[in-house]
């Protein structure tokens, strides 16, 4: 008999809100896959040098969009697709979302070619849940601390809270399969209550 197909969780939120440490924390609890964009292929670093470097030559946005699309191409391809196909659980650190929020809201290109974008390079791939860090932008910049930032992170305050509220838009709009949590608390704070999301998400048996 073929496994049973494993469930996807996605991590969003801006740089500084907690998700790496949270996507390991819970993909720990799971025994679950753990991976991230960008980078998680050998094509996928490559990529992610192109985008955040603060030192590579500049890119347009649409230029952007297309690397971030070819970088979760590869890693649908490589890492997710393949595991999920094998019963296991995956926790990414971003996916999908983060395009729509970077370069749609951030960088004002038009959401629904960014959305078709998407749904191409994935192969229609969606999470099962997609778990929002809420962290105000201000606070995010001091977990970060001084000289650390890519080229992402350096668009200033004005750009990253047209993300923000990007990603809390795209929560509200797929609430079915979305949960927002607070991230300023104490990180076994928010781990407890990304956990209690993906209880709910399970349903009946709860995770594995």
């Amino acid at each position: 008999m073929s496994p049973t197909r494993g469930r996807f969780i996605a991590l969003e939120g801006i740089d500084g809100c907690g998700k790496s440490t949270q996507a390991r924390l819970l993909a720990e609890r799971l025994g679950a896959v753990v991976t991230f964009e960008p980078g998680a292929t050998p094509l996928g670093a490559s990529l992610r040098g192109l985008v955040l470097s603060r030192d590579a030559a500049p890119v347009d946005p649409r230029a952007e969009a297309l690397l971030m699309a070819a970088d979760r191409a590869q890693h649908v391809a490589d890492v997710i697709e393949p595991a999920l196909q094998a019963g296991r659980w995956v926790v990414s650190d971003r996916y999908s979302a983060s395009t729509l929020a970077y370069q749609g809201f951030g960088r004002g290109l038009g959401r629904d070619e960014l959305a078709r974008l998407v749904g191409w390079a994935t192969g229609g791939l969606v999470p099962d849940l997609t778990v929002l860090l809420d962290l105000p932008v201000a606070e995010a910049a001091a977990r970060r601390g001084a000289g650390g930032d890519d080229r992402m992170e350096s668009e200033g305050t004005a750009f990253l809270r047209r993300v923000a509220d990007g990603f809390l838009a795209l929560a509200a709009e797929g609430a079915e399969r979305w949960a927002v949590v607070d991230a300023s608390g104490p990180v076994e704070t928010v781990a407890a209550a990304v956990w209690t999301a993906v209880e709910a998400m399970s349903g009946p048996g709860g995770p594995p």
